[in-house]
């Protein structure tokens, strides 16, 4: 079926009809979707059969890549492609575009700000024998990004509790959101090898571990706890105060004299004000934790699709 500005998906790729209407005009989507169809007899059928997953940098910087790799295994699902994916703020805005407009400038200015230190892992996922897509199945037993709401047996949980920004990993939710992901990280040539590995169907888990400890030994090992992070970051500020003058001393001597989250909101303030360079890291951790990361007074432009929208799995499958 055809919409006004493209094709409108079938119910097999997305059981939400505003996303199947604003996909089929997506280019993202449309290259990815068009590649497939190169490279497998049922573009579908793949996206159905497969999901993603992608281990964030700060998954890196924890070292938590191989831990994922071990929950993968016991819970029955095969990495069947692996690859290292760059996160530029065009590809964050990207994945996550019809979400985004909830995420407030705080949230944008965190993301740039730790997206960026170290590539991070694709993994192509196959599990076989279930009865609904491997993607939606993968995204619910990810586990909620909200920290409070995990629990035991899913990978966030046994990733470990950091803020609701610094959740370690993403899935893609549906297969239709399968196919556009792997347009939004992936030039063609690389989204073809990736494809063709992921076809061949054959167990990639030694590639991901060996792509893992490069992005390990690339990137110094990071303490993720907000207490340390804010010590640190309050430490770095009264170091920069003393070495400066004018209005910046001004404003960090001022924040440092403020106890609790208000004084390192206030510190970050002024440091993004004047151009201070604080560490990305611990600027992350606290200032995921002390700034509002969501927008209240919007919805999403795509509602989430939960794993009931896929029960009973669609017909013929």
């Amino acid at each position: 079926m055809r919409g006004v500005h493209g094709p409108v998906l079938s119910e097999s790729l997305s059981r939400n009809e505003r996303k199947r209407e604003l996909f089929g005009a997506d280019t993202y989507f449309q290259e990815s979707l068009d590649q497939l169809a190169e490279l497998a007899a049922d573009p579908a059928d793949f996206a159905y059969r497969h999901g993603l997953l992608l281990l964030k940098p700060d998954a890196v910087v924890s070292r938590q890549l191989l831990t994922t790799l071990d929950w993968l295994a016991r819970s029955g699902f095969t990495v069947v492609a692996a690859t290292k994916a760059p996160l530029t703020p065009t590809v964050v805005r990207s994945l996550w575009y019809f979400q985004w407009n909830l995420a407030t400038a705080y949230r944008r200015r965190i993301a740039d700000l730790f997206t960026m230190t170290v590539p991070a892992l694709l993994l192509v996922i196959r599990k076989d024998g279930t009865d609904r897509p491997v993607s939606t199945l993968l995204t619910e037993l990810k586990g909620p990004t909200d920290p409070d709401r995990r629990r035991p047996g899913e990978l966030r949980y046994e990733l470990g509790k950091f803020s609701f920004l610094l959740n370690l990993v993403h899935t893609a939710d549906e297969p239709a959101d399968v196919i556009r992901e792997l347009g939004v990280h992936l030039d063609y040539a690389t989204r073809g090898e990736v494809l063709r590995q992921a076809l061949d169907g054959e167990d990639n888990s030694a590639r991901a571990r060996s792509l893992a400890e490069e992005l390990h030994a690339a990137a110094p090992a990071r303490d993720l706890s907000f207490e340390p992070a804010a010590a640190r970051v309050r430490a770095q500020a009264a170091r920069l105060a003393a070495e400066l003058s004018g209005a910046a001393r001004e404003e960090l001597t001022a924040s440092l004299a403020v106890p609790g989250n208000d004084g390192l909101r206030a510190l970050l303030g002024a440091a993004w004000r004047h151009g201070l360079a604080l560490d990305p890291w611990d600027v992350t951790v606290v200032g995921s934790t002390v700034f509002p990361m969501k927008d209240k007074t919007f919805e999403p432009m795509i509602a989430a699709v939960t794993a009931a929208d896929w029960q009973p799995a669609v017909a013929g499958r």
